[in-house]
């Protein structure tokens, strides 16, 4: 037996008409809901493109006096439920049920543990679904910056339009790093990225790259450093380190209230170099894929 939620979910294909309506609920935890806003406030500045071809889909879980929930869905991905969503009773399975009809095949979802466990069992309710979980993460948000000393040879510097072929290789070899596949075209990516300067690359003083750290545009006061890579063969030498250090700083001289990152719980090495670099822990996340029953 599952319970009415309090209010109705309103389905949209507009990211501004989404990020109107429910502005005050996003707004309200930014942090929590740095997907949400980031993801929304990209596809409302860049085109319906920003994340490749397909129909995008929000919602959000009209009160009445206010909004309770929201989610995202960038196709042909899985989709994004905002954590708060969970703290009302029935709002969950009646999402499921929603986008059961809405969007069968949805591969999958992903939020805080415990809306994205909610999220996978009424999913699995409505559908006859099986759920596997295939990604912890923990979102951590910037306390006082600690850049690591000694810095390791090399400076920072922003990534520029020359170093388009670089971003888009480097983006493909951080996907294939995760075992996952990218969730923009890697040239898309580089272009949106480049538009507003938002990487900045590590090199070593003859001028070769060696790592880099990109940053999202602000949003509700915030950003959110993602991704960080540093290929194989230059790894561990304090690279990452400087320069999301030096990504982490930008940001606050530009004015961000909060700096977030997430990191994946399956890798000790990158928790504990965030850490170090001043990073502390908010909430821990999760991501379903959901496979079709036959």
């Amino acid at each position: 037996m599952t319970t009415a939620p309090a209010g109705r979910w309103r389905l949209t294909a507009d990211p501004a008409e989404f990020l109107d309506r429910a502005r005050a609920h996003l707004h309200a935890e930014p942090a929590l809901n740095t997907v949400l806003l980031t993801v929304a406030d990209t596809l409302r500045t860049r085109g319906p493109h920003g994340y490749g071809e397909g129909e995008h889909l929000f919602g959000y879980l009209d009160g009445g006096a206010a909004v309770r929930g929201a989610f995202l869905r960038t196709a042909p991905r899985r989709v994004a439920v905002g954590p708060r969503t969970a703290d009302v009773p029935g709002a969950l399975d009646a999402l499921a049920g929603e986008l059961a009809a809405a969007v069968p095949g949805l591969p999958g979802v992903m939020s805080d543990r415990a809306a994205a466990e909610a999220f996978a069992r009424a999913w699995r309710r409505h559908t006859g679904d099986a759920v596997a979980e295939d990604l912890r993460q923990r979102l951590y948000r910037l306390g006082t910056l600690t850049p690591p000393v000694p810095a390791p040879p090399g400076a920072a510097r922003v990534a520029a339009p020359g170093d388009r072929e670089l971003l888009a290789r480097w983006h493909r070899a951080f996907a294939a790093d995760l075992g996952r596949p990218s969730l923009m075209d890697p040239y898309r990516w580089a272009d949106n990225r480049l538009a507003y300067g938002g990487v900045t690359l590590w090199e070593l003083p003859g001028g070769t790259p060696v790592s880099m750290a990109g940053a999202t545009v602000p949003v509700a006061g915030q950003v959110r450093v993602a991704p960080v890579y540093t290929p194989a063969g230059h790894r561990a030498r304090g690279y990452a380190a400087a320069v999301t250090a030096e990504v982490t700083r930008a940001a606050l001289a530009a004015g961000a209230g909060e700096v977030l990152l997430f990191t994946d719980l399956a890798n000790p090495t990158s928790n504990g170099l965030y850490r170090r670099l001043g990073y502390r822990p908010v909430r821990d996340y999760a991501q379903f894929t959901f496979t079709r029953a036959r």
